[in-house]
Formats: C-alpha cells, structure tokens, sequence
C-alpha cells in the first residue's frame, strides 16, 4: 500500500530494480509517473514525476518502461523540450512535436576511454577574454563558476549565440521559470535559438525530473555528436542537480555526508560530466555552471567539479560589481587543453598578458593609495 511521506512514496511487492519508473494509477486523478530511489526491506521507495495528489493507500501500483529513452531528431532545432523529452510551448517555440528519427538512451555509459581521439582542434566561444586567455579545446569539459548574480546566464547567451559549434544544447536545470523564457528572449535570441535545442526543468518540478533533465539533454547531445557534429552543451546548473540529487537522496534514506549531500551525489557527477569529449564520430564540449555557495570555491560540489573538468572559468563578483562583464576573472581560471589547441605564438602572448595582470594585482592597492 503506498504511503504518502516527506515527498516520496512507499509500496510492497513491486518487482522493480532501482533507477526503474512505476505507474501509480489513483481512482480520482489521472496516472503518475515516479522512479524508483531505493528500498527498506521489501518496501520499495518511489519519488513521483509530480504532485501526487489524489494518491490514496490501496492504489495499484506497476512498472513501467517509460523514462529509460528520450526522442531525439534533427528537427529538434529551435525547440524546447521538457525532462520528459516533450516540446513544450515557449518563447521562440512553436510547441509542435518533431519527426523522431531515433530514441536513445538517457542513462547511457560514457565513450570508453581508448575510443576518446586526442583534442587538437580549438572551438571559439565568442568572449574574447576565454578564446584569448583559457582556449576551450572541442571536446573539452569546462566549468565556469561564480556565486549568485554575478552574470552565469548573460555569459552562456554570449557563448550560445557566437559560438562555432554546429550544434548547441542548452539545459536549464532548477531555474526560476520567469528565467526561462528572459534567456531566450534576451541572452540567446532568435539567430542563436535556429541551432540550439534548450532542455528545461524549472525549479518547482519534482527532483527527479531535475536530475533527468541534466542527462536527457546529454543524451540529445550524444545524438548529434554521433551524426558527426561538433556539439556544445551547456548546463546551468550542475550546483541545481545535485541540489535535486539530494533530496533523492535523503528521502531513500541515506546518510547525509559532506554539508548534507548524500553519497550519490558525488557518484552522480562523474557519470554525467564523463559522457562529453570527444568520441569515435564527432565531439561534445561541456560548460558547466556551478553555483558556489558564499562565493567560495571550494565547496563541496566546486571541489568535486573542478577534479573531475578540464578546467574552469571564474566569473568574479569584484570585477561584476565594477560593471565589467563578462566578469571573467584572468587569473583566477585556467584550461587545462589550451596547450594542445592554441600555436606558440597565442600561448607566448597570453602569458605575457597574465604576467602584466598578476603584477597589477599585487600593487594595485599601493597605487590606488598613492
């Protein structure tokens, strides 16, 4: 019999694996939607899809094989998709359903470790700061960091809209939903929507459905990396996800750990940033956002990020206070593959460039003293 219970739902004698998606069919509303998060005994733990009101104890509850494969087709540019993989109508979205050309895998395992191809290639962002100073390779994981405010989603337009990629994937992951439909409008706008496929999960909707939303559009990614397209997904936030992650987390019962994040929430994090790079056909290169808490980098999710990317961009509240964005701060972030993709001569410059800004950033304060 289910139970209702701190935003979960409990049923004996459903033969169902962890990760599976039940069916809960109550008397007074339509079907609901919920995963499987972990088990006590025989008792099995569910999170519903969404609210699940008109559930009451003594509903049927079956398995379902809904959730495991996402609808991907090249007509999916210029849409907007839920966690679900469904078009929803939007700004800059007509709502009409694309031609599925094929259905892949949301939870799929990352391209093996010897069938990854060396990065050589460089691909530009468009933010002068980055392509000059911290060249992103195609095919490389970057995270860009910074506290609240401070120009995450202005910078991602940016990049969306000037970028060299073929293909962009967007997820917004946990936003408010009045964000949603300003990033499209203002920051992305109509030249960058015709080649970007924004995958949306707003900030009241179910955890799990914030979770999945981050790996479905990792998933449409994988579709257009394997029809041979140099593919930039951006994710804001990977902070958000976790967020989501532990609320799974706790309501099937594990130990809270590091600052209340569960186990699974470190585990999560590689199995999701691993599945970019290059591949046998094609590439994803990943920006990430992370949210830090209290402008700190070194918070539980920056620090499990920053080990597991390719390098990361610190956007400063300092330099965001003064009015200058991007708010890239030079000397605070580093690309690990910008040795592989950029010549000697852009590398010699750069240097000297970081030297010049290191020397201001020592005497600054004696200058502007006197």
């Amino acid at each position: 019999d289910p139970k209702t219970g701190h935003g979960m739902l409990m049923t004996e004698g459903l033969p169902a694996t962890l990760g599976a998606v039940a069916r809960i069919e109550p008397h007074s509303v339509p079907p609901i939607d919920a995963q499987v998060v972990g088990f006590r005994s025989s008792t099995a733990v569910l999170m519903p899809l969404r609210e699940p009101r008109g559930v009451a104890a003594g509903d049927p509850v079956s398995s379902s094989a809904a959730m495991q494969v996402v609808p991907v087709g090249r007509q999916m540019l210029g849409r907007v998709i839920d966690g679900m993989g469904r078009v929803i109508g939007s700004v800059g979205s007509d709502g009409r359903d694309f031609a599925v050309e094929a259905h892949y895998p949301v939870y799929a395992p990352p391209p093996a470790p010897l069938s990854r191809r060396p990065i050589q290639k460089a691909v530009a962002v468009g933010v002068r700061s980055i392509d000059a100073m911290h060249t992103i390779g195609c095919g490389q994981r970057m995270g860009i960091f910074a506290g609240t405010g401070v120009g995450k989603s202005v910078l991602m337009g940016m990049i969306a809209r000037y970028t060299s990629a073929d293909v962009t994937v967007v997820a917004l992951v946990g936003e408010r939903g009045r964000e949603v439909g300003d990033f499209i409008r203002k920051d992305l706008g109509e030249e960058g929507l015709r080649r970007t496929v924004l995958v949306v999960s707003t900030s009241d909707e179910s955890p799990v459905l914030r979770v999945r939303a981050g790996f479905v559009a990792t998933a449409v990614a994988e579709y257009f990396r394997d029809l041979g397209h140099d593919v930039l997904l951006m994710m804001d936030s990977v902070t958000r996800m976790a967020m989501a992650q532990r609320e799974i987390g706790l309501a099937a019962g594990e130990p809270p750990a590091t600052k209340g994040y569960t186990p699974s929430v470190f585990a999560l994090l590689p199995r999701l940033l691993e599945r970019a790079g290059q591949a046998a056909r094609g590439s994803i290169t990943g920006l990430y956002t992370v949210l830090v808490e209290g402008d700190d980098i070194n918070d539980p999710i920056s620090d499990a990020a920053r080990g597991t990317l390719d390098g990361h961009v610190w956007l400063s509240r300092r330099l965001a206070n003064r009015g200058h964005y991007p708010a890239v701060s030079v000397l605070d972030s580093i690309s690990r593959v910008m040795v592989d993709v950029a010549d000697d001569e852009h590398r010699k410059a750069a240097r000297e460039i970081r030297a010049v800004l290191a020397i201001w950033s020592e005497i600054e304060a004696r200058v502007n003293v006197g």
